[in-house]
Formats: structure tokens, C-alpha cells, sequence
């Protein structure tokens, strides 16, 4: 039993090491590339970013001043924030990396969390109700960082 636990944590930890390479990579290519493209979403509608090279995460700043933002396994789907410009409680564009991981895989966290039925989880409500159902698992803060929420345009 311990050593499945120590099995399932280390392979948690690699996923989240693996997806903060993931968003610093992303971040890396945008500040090089300028506009990313759409690059997670909040409440459904989907945003892109500007790479910045900031890392907050040994300023000491409160939990607070941060808003979570889910990373997905590559190659699964964009991430997904609590929060965009406009929206009550949103941080300025601060942001607290929590990597996801998918114990029964992406089909399952999507069968228990896509509530709109439209193929990809793109809200917290969504992610929650997969986590609920034990088809998602939310990790600790893995990165802080900055960088700007850009909607993107309908047209995409």
C-alpha cells in the first residue's frame, strides 16, 4: 500500500515538473514570439498571453495576491483559469501554477466534468466537478509568475 502511494506521489511530482516546463517553455516562446496563441480558458472563453520573465516565487507575497491557474499534461488540453479582466477577485494578471494530473485519464475527467458538453473543460466549475469524481488531481503551486490575459478574438 506504501509503496503505491509513493508510486502515485512520484508520478504526480513528475507530471507537475513537467508542466511547469511546460508553461515556462510556453512563456519563453510568447516573449520571443510576442501574442501567444490561445493559451487557456476562463469561464469558457478562451485567452492567449505575452510571455513575460518574471518569477514570483520567492518574493513572499501572500497566497492572496495570486489567482490559480490549472496546467494541464501537454498535449491534453489548454489550461484553465479562475479569472479575467472584468471579473470580480481577478489579481492583475498574477498568477499561482497548479499542475493537474489525470489519474483515470483524460477521457474520464472529461466524461465527469465537461457540464456544457462541448468537448474540453474550460472552467473551474469543470475542473471541480472532475475532481469531484476523482478523474482529476489538483497538485500544489508548482510556479508564480505575471503575465498579461489577452481575450482571443472571436474570428479563431
Amino acid at each position: 500500500m506504501e509503496s503505491t502511494r509513493i508510486r502515485l506521489m512520484t508520478g504526480a511530482i513528475a507530471a507537475a515538473v513537467f508542466a511547469v516546463g511546460t508553461v515556462l517553455a510556453g512563456a519563453s516562446a510568447a516573449n520571443a514570439e510576442g501574442v501567444s496563441g490561445p493559451g487557456f480558458y476562463v469561464d469558457g472563453e478562451q485567452y492567449r498571453t505575452v510571455g513575460t520573465p518574471t518569477d514570483l516565487s520567492s518574493t513572499g507575497a501572500p497566497a492572496s495576491s495570486f489567482q490559480p491557474i490549472y496546467a494541464f499534461p501537454e498535449g491534453t488540453q489548454p489550461n484553465i483559469a479562475t479569472a479575467a479582466p472584468g471579473d470580480p477577485g481577478y489579481r492583475g494578471g498574477r498568477w499561482q501554477v497548479h499542475a493537474v494530473s489525470l489519474p483515470n485519464g483524460y477521457d474520464a475527467a472529461l466524461g465527469s466534468g465537461d457540464l456544457d458538453g462541448d468537448g474540453v473543460l474550460d472552467s473551474d466549475e469543470e475542473l471541480w466537478a472532475a475532481v469531484t469524481a476523482g478523474d482529476l488531481v489538483v497538485g500544489g503551486v508548482v510556479a508564480s509568475f505575471e503575465c498579461p490575459v489577452i481575450p482571443v478574438p472571436a474570428s479563431r
